[in-house]
């Protein structure tokens, strides 16, 4: 049994390699013959890349895809500071309810045409239908419109403290500007053409959903002036051509790396971290110091969990530690945390977090027995390619039948997963009550931006949970300036947030990457990995 499975894997292994190089002959075909100096960067995420639309899904392979080819209005430097990306300047009246932006001058897209303030709109107007921040400030927004090709303002019904923190949000879903044509798209569909003005462009033709995504230098490509910082200043594309391939075996991609065959891994395997940092031209460092929010998701459509006594037995049932243990033995590496925001974050706290902290099987079975559970079959939706989230699924999995649970662990890539969860259908007829995930620290940093904190219905993030108090307290946060008020309603929203449980919180992971420092150099430090000022030397 086991040299048919190494034999299957290897088997597997050299069909992507072929698959590779194939598209990489198709690339030289599209893209002109290879010069001497070109250079081609060759990059594992965290998951391969299906779906293409950084707005239809949160997926971070898809938000690094969105980053390659598509750019944003504003962006944070590596402080969290927002400076104008796309903006040239801008305006703030003096009540704080009228914004006016002009973009830059020479933004294109990619297929020749200019880039105008009716893109924009249209842009954001998508983006506000799916996003968080994008939710509560398109409910505060009185109009959005266009003055002239350049120029678009925005006017709000009463103050938000949020406008340009939401436009350049670094975390998913990420305001990106698309033409007109393809933000007029549904956001709940995926756009059907993939043109953007970013630093890179997407090369459609190479594309093999599930293996590898190719993207080559934009050489009209209008970079800002300042210095590249986290995802502000100047995008310079320094390399010719950039692969993203997905390998999902972590000890190959950590041979792959070794071997000198790919340049950088955003999340190696925590248990092969020693033994890439022993390797001889390799560098593995952190790069986001808030860490990996890592979550289990409840679908609060379906039963049993339409009921919070359920919700509240799955709470209960929860041992963060062991959790975080599942997916390293370094306590440097992870950290229990009992706040929904990041530890050591301004709004970091442990309001309602006691069921989250004393794991209690016997409360948990008298919870489903008061909530007349009666042993229905609960879909977890196991994602066995991601290296956090595998073996914390398992964990989940066990302490769920301990507690009474009638699991049913259904595995999957994660590709397969993000277009399972946005299934609203029974279990039976293929939805899901649970899956596991993770988020950059940003994701989470305050109430608008954490989509899992979130509770707006149809409108909320997967699993859809309900509850018009988070929603009122979620608005109230987006009114106030007052810091001291703003952790006040904050810890409130996450007291709330528990009592009901939107998710179940199971700590910090701080996830390294690895990549090849004799031959790379200019690599940013971002919650997001990213391909622009990067050289080869």
């Amino acid at each position: 049994m086991e040299w048919k499975g190494g034999l299957v894997m290897c088997t597997n292994v050299l069909k992507k390699v072929m698959v590779a190089c194939l598209a990489i002959v198709m690339v030289i075909g599209l893209t002109g013959q290879v010069r001497g100096a070109e250079t081609l960067l060759r990059a594992v995420l965290d998951s391969s890349i299906k779906q293409l639309d950084p707005i239809w899904t949160t997926g971070y392979a898809v938000r690094t895809h969105g980053f390659m080819i598509y750019d944003t209005l504003f962006g944070l430097d590596a402080d969290l500071n927002v400076k104008p990306q796309m903006v040239d300047a801008y305006t703030v009246s003096s009540d704080k309810l009228v914004y006016t932006f002009t973009l830059r001058s020479g933004l294109k897209w990619h297929d020749g045409t200019p880039v105008t303030s009716k893109d924009c709109v249209a842009s954001i107007k998508r983006w506000g239908a799916k996003d968080g921040i994008g939710q509560k400030l398109m409910a505060a927004t009185q109009k959005l419109e266009v003055i002239d090709d350049k120029t678009f303002r925005l006017t709000l019904k009463e103050p938000f403290g949020m406008v340009l923190q939401g436009l350049g949000k670094v975390t998913s879903n990420v305001c990106f500007m698309m033409r007109e044509k393809d933000a007029l798209t549904d956001p709940n569909e995926q756009v059907k053409e993939v043109i953007g003005s970013g630093p890179f462009k997407f090369v459609k033709e190479a594309f093999q959903p599930g293996v590898t995504a190719f993207y080559v230098k934009n050489e009209a490509y209008v970079p800002r002036k300042e210095p590249a910082s986290n995802m502000a200043g100047g995008k310079i594309p320094q390399v010719d051509r950039v692969e993203l391939v997905w390998i999902p075996d972590p000890n190959t991609a950590a041979n792959a790396l070794m071997a000198g065959e790919i340049d950088y891994i955003w999340t190696p395997s925590l248990d092969l971290v020693p033994k890439l940092k022993a390797a001889k031209g390799v560098t593995v460092e952190i790069h986001d110091p808030t860490g990996l929010q890592t979550v289990c998701r409840l679908n609060h459509q379906q039963p049993p969990f339409d009921n919070v006594k359920v919700r509240q037995a799955a709470l209960w049932a929860t041992n963060m530690e062991d959790n975080l243990r599942a997916v390293t033995s370094d306590p440097t590496l992870f950290k229990v945390c009992s706040s929904m925001y990041p530890c050591d974050s301004p709004f970091a706290s442990d309001a309602g977090s006691e069921p989250l902290m004393k794991q209690d099987f016997e409360k948990a079975k008298q919870l489903l027995k008061e909530a007349g559970y009666k042993g229905e079959k609960i879909v977890i939706l196991h994602c066995t390619d991601d290296n956090v989230i595998n073996p914390q699924t398992l964990v989940t999995g066990q302490n769920l039948r301990k507690a009474g649970f009638n699991v049913d662990m259904q595995a999957m890539d994660w590709s397969t997963l993000v277009s399972r969860r946005a299934v609203r259908k029974p279990a039976t007829e293929g939805g899901w009550h649970i899956f596991q995930t993770w988020f950059n620290g940003p994701d989470f940093l305050n109430p608008l931006e954490h989509m899992a904190i979130g509770a707006g219905c149809e409108k909320a993030w997967w699993g859809w949970p309900c509850d018009e108090e988070i929603e009122k307290l979620r608005a109230a946060f987006g009114r106030e300036a007052d810091l001291q008020k703003q952790k006040e309603i904050a810890r409130a929203i996450q007291k709330r947030a528990f009592e009901v449980v939107t998710y179940v919180p199971l700590g910090t992971v701080y996830q390294p990457v690895a990549y090849r420092s004799d031959r790379l150099e200019g690599m940013l430090k971002s919650p997001a990995p990213l391909f622009w000022n990067v050289k080869k030397k």
